[in-house]
């Protein structure tokens, strides 16, 4: 397993040779976008670079980037513990279970108490099955779900089983709903605010979504993307600097 000592400073870079990059992911960034971007920094040194778990493009926080000889370790860093804090919107659903697409339906909340919701999160947490989003990367028959979602195909999705070690509500101001999340790899926060919404015998979906730590790995430790790139182009430059002085 790692540990956040594994994670490096600046100085100690060495993509070529492995790194564990911490990356604070921005708001509608795709994962593959934040590859591609630190990728494209390395040009011309060919190198692996590739992310340990997904994270959705409305979502944003903690996305952990191997180099080198380290992207042998992704299925480790994939499989670790995830927390995430966010923010549901309780009375309203939306095919995606979040901000992708429109409110489909509406729901009376004034019925539902504070002792309601918290009461609620009671039933989510332990193992617990799930279904993934219809708007979700999952493949069916080949194929991503969002994309048989965007052609109006029904499909079958089958439940998968994860663990919700902690549910806790962190503040109530109704419509909303702040939230934080430990859980398993494979866990879809969306559907688990679209589970939540249900067992209120009412509707929600997620307004944000943020990965606040993977394993031994926490946010506070993360670079911003530009931040890292704009370094790596210095630290080329001082090389090439160097080899014009020699």
């Amino acid at each position: 397993m790692m540990t956040e000592t594994e994670v490096k400073t600046y100085p100690d870079f060495d993509f070529a040779a492995g790194e564990i990059l911490l990356i604070n992911k921005p708001y509608k960034w795709t994962s593959f976008d934040v590859v591609g971007k630190i990728r494209n920094s390395f040009k011309p040194l060919r190198l692996k670079v590739g992310h340990a778990g997904t994270l959705d493009p409305l979502a944003t926080g903690l996305l952990i980037i191997c180099t080198g000889k380290m992207t042998k370790r992704i299925d480790e860093f994939q499989g670790q513990e995830k927390e995430y804090t966010g923010t549901m919107i309780l009375g309203a659903t939306t095919p995606s279970y979040d901000l992708e697409t429109e409110v489909d339906e509406t729901f009376s909340i004034d019925h539902i108490s504070e002792e309601d919701i918290r009461n609620n999160c009671h039933q989510f947490t332990g193992e617990i099955d799930q279904a993934p989003p219809v708007h979700s990367a999952v493949k069916v028959d080949g194929e991503r779900l969002y994309r048989k979602a965007r052609r109006g195909e029904a499909v079958e999705i089958k439940t998968r089983r994860v663990t919700v070690s902690e549910f806790e509500i962190t503040r109530i101001e109704l419509p909303e709903i702040d939230f934080r999340v430990v859980c398993s790899k494979g866990t879809y926060i969306r559907s688990l605010v679209f589970d939540f919404g249900q067992a209120l015998n009412n509707g929600a979906h997620l307004s944000a979504l943020r990965r606040t730590r993977s394993g031994a790995c926490k946010i506070e430790n993360a670079y911003g993307v530009m931040e890292l790139v704009n370094h790596v182009r210095s630290l080329k430059e001082k090389e090439k600097e160097k080899e014009v002085s020699e």
